[in-house]
């Protein structure tokens, strides 16, 4: 089943294959911060406000699996950069 971020009930991302997927594309956006509630040594992290990852019906456009891959790799590249 494929996910996607949304912001007040409009899709604003593709069809990612998972959860984490998502939340990886949210944190590279900046929409992740710091629980502000969560007075831990270290705080949880949750999407900024507005923002939340709901299951989604993929797109005929998308494939969840290739924007996976591509993530992934966008990845390897940015570690192997630094």
């Amino acid at each position: 089943m494929p996910y996607a971020l949304y912001s007040d009930d409009a899709k604003i991302s593709k069809a990612y294959p998972t959860e984490a997927s998502v939340w990886k594309h949210a944190e590279d956006s900046g929409l992740v911060i710091d629980d502000p509630e969560d007075e831990t040594s270290s705080p949880r992290r949750i999407l900024d406000n507005g923002y939340e990852i709901r299951a989604c019906s993929a797109e005929p456009s998308d494939n969840p699996n290739r924007k996976d891959a591509d993530a992934e790799a966008d990845y390897q590249l940015s570690r192997d950069a630094a």
